[in-house]
């Protein structure tokens, strides 16, 4: 006897399948007297206990299979096998990946619903809805196949970073669409894993116009060999950030040397001597701190300040305060300069702190022709000494800094009128010309330069295909944003490094498709899922999955999994004697 449970439901609704003839040969169907699929599902609008009536083909002469047609709207309710609709499964991906939610509070969010565990809804987004959102980009096939017959497909392929050995994260997108047309592992990143990884789409006859990559040298040779018809477009942030590190170099060299002499000199006047700076600053909370009253641009006293202490006349103490506050301002801002740092190939931190301590000293130098104040000529001098010592190498770095700065201007199609990749490319070599000439006459340039003409050489079949092929990008930017995009959400929703380099490693390739743009989309795409699509890219997760079944920091489930490995491996015949 079966003990009664609330969900149940006494009366089932049953649904007929909707078809009226054979797909296959074309002949009346014939109705089954029996009911399938029956079972209790929970959406979250109601509970509801579901069954079919499927159709046969009688036709002894069809020419395909025999099959029992199912009814599409029993199909769409939830997937076989699952007592949870697609509007719950469709809700815990939307809530995990837009809203960022963690597990406990989906669960805690649908519980007024749907009766679910924590556990469930894990399972539910892992197994269900990510391979569910994996098949419906599978959808896109047939318009990808128009866009390669009409337009020519883009590509763009970037990979992230392996983490402790694992394998590395790789995925290709049609840049004019943003479908993911493969997104996995690879266990090496040579030519022939390459190939490997690109092959099934030229096998399926698509034409590919042009390719945009970091010029990952083996990922260009195994391209050249299976798209060997196709543009290869390089990053140009990749080209400027490989020609400009002898520059960046050098940068941090000077920068350290910078700020080496400053200290040396003016360490004991920069140290922060005000009463505020002590150990406790601003505080909230039940207990606060004390509030001092603000001064007006940091100019005005307090009244504190203005208070006239024995001895003093009312008019002299305001004064000092203010070149007191003064000499403090200009002290923060030597010490704020100190601490830059850089951001290659245009974000040159020495250069930036050279030449904003310059302007510190300019303006040190009207304050003392007006008020010669001890401290501030101290800071002055430092500050002119320390400059002189790095002066010559600012110099250099300037004019290197420079020329990066104007190829960057000539590579721009902001800017300057509409121009072919012949015509960038004249205006760009023109300038190489001139660094090569420049590099015979002056000395400490001529490592930057080297190094820019080789990177140079080597980057130029790639760098100019952007301006005639409509829709291929200058940079590969975007693709490395949606790895640091997804590695903050997954951050978010797990709150451990940790845990986030996990999931990357185990589910990145899912993660990284992304769905559909509203819940009410994402409801209806994972509902017209086929369901044996939906079962091989199960399979497909569960076997990726399996690689990481002894990763574990648990001492009792690896106690466990290594006792089950003795286990099976005693019941196996022996290989040898004793």
């Amino acid at each position: 006897m079966r003990t009664s449970k609330d969900l149940y439901r006494t009366s089932p609704t049953i649904y007929r399948c909707e078809l009226e003839t054979c797909p296959q040969c074309q002949q009346p169907l014939s109705e089954a007297q029996y009911v399938n699929g029956r079972k209790t599902v929970q959406t979250l609008t109601q509970v509801l206990t579901i069954g079919y009536r499927p159709k046969v083909c009688v036709n002894p002469a069809c020419p395909g299979p025999s099959v029992t047609w199912p009814s599409a709207t029993w199909q769409r309710i939830a997937p076989k096998g699952c007592t949870y609709g697609y509007d719950v499964i469709a809700r815990i991906g939307w809530e995990r990946q837009k809203g960022q939610e963690r597990f406990e509070a989906i669960q805690a969010h649908l519980e007024p619903w749907v009766e679910i565990s924590e556990s469930h809804v894990r399972n539910l987004y892992h197994l269900k809805y990510l391979p569910l959102v994996a098949c419906h980009e599978r959808q896109h096939l047939a318009e990808l196949k128009h866009i390669s017959q009409s337009m020519g497909l883009l590509l763009g392929f970037d990979g992230l970073m392996p983490v402790g050995g694992e394998p590395q994260r790789w995925v290709v997108r049609e840049l004019q669409t943003g479908w993911t047309l493969r997104s996995g592992w690879l266990n090496r990143q040579d030519e022939d894993a390459f190939v490997e990884f690109l092959q099934p789409i030229a096998d399926l006859g698509l034409r590919v116009t042009a390719l945009m990559s970091d010029k990952q040298a083996a990922l260009v040779s195994a391209a050249a060999i299976v798209f060997p018809r196709a543009w290869q477009g390089f990053c140009q942030v990749h080209y400027f950030k490989n020609a400009a590190e002898p520059v960046a170099d050098a940068d941090e060299a000077m920068k350290k040397t910078l700020r080496r002499e400053v200290r040396c000199d003016l360490g004991a006047v920069l140290r922060p001597k005000s009463p505020e700076n002590t150990g406790v600053l601003t505080v909230t909370g039940l207990l606060p701190s004390p509030v001092v009253a603000l001064r007006d641009n940091a100019a005005s006293p307090t009244p504190e300040e203005t208070a006239t202490p024995p001895g003093k006349s009312q008019s002299s103490t305001p004064t000092a305060a203010e070149r007191e506050s003064i000499i403090q301002d200009v002290l923060q801002r030597v010490r704020y300069l100190l601490t830059l740092k850089g951001r290659p190939p245009f974000r040159l931190a020495g250069v930036e702190t050279f030449e904003r301590l310059q302007e510190v000293k300019r303006c040190l130098d009207q304050l003392i022709r007006h008020d010669p104040e001890p401290r501030l000529v101290k800071v002055r001098d430092g500050l002119r000494r320390a400059l002189q010592v790095v002066r010559r190498d600012y110099t250099h770095l300037r004019q290197a800094a420079d020329g990066l700065e104007q190829i960057a201007e000539i590579l721009d199609p902001d800017g300057n009128p509409p121009r072919s990749g012949a015509e960038v490319q004249a205006e760009w070599q023109k300038f190489l010309d001139q660094i090569e000439a420049e590099r015979q006459a002056t000395s400490p340039l001529q490592e930057w330069a080297e190094k820019m003409l080789k990177v140079s050489a080597s980057y130029a079949p790639g760098l100019f295909h952007t301006y005639d092929v409509p829709g291929l990008p200058r940079t590969n930017n975007d693709r490395e944003s949606e790895f640091r995009d997804l590695t903050r959400r997954l951050l978010s929703t797990t709150g451990q490094v940790g845990a986030a380099k996990r999931l990357v490693l185990r589910e990145g390739a899912w993660e990284l498709i992304p769905g559909p743009g509203s819940l009410f989309e994402t409801t209806q795409a994972i509902s017209q899922v086929d369901y044996n699509e939906f079962l091989l890219e199960q399979q497909r997760v569960l076997i990726h999955r399996r690689r990481f079944r002894l990763h574990t920091r648990s001492a009792q489930q690896s106690d466990a999994q290594l006792k089950q490995l003795v286990k099976r491996g005693k019941a196996l015949p022996a290989a040898s004697g004793p």
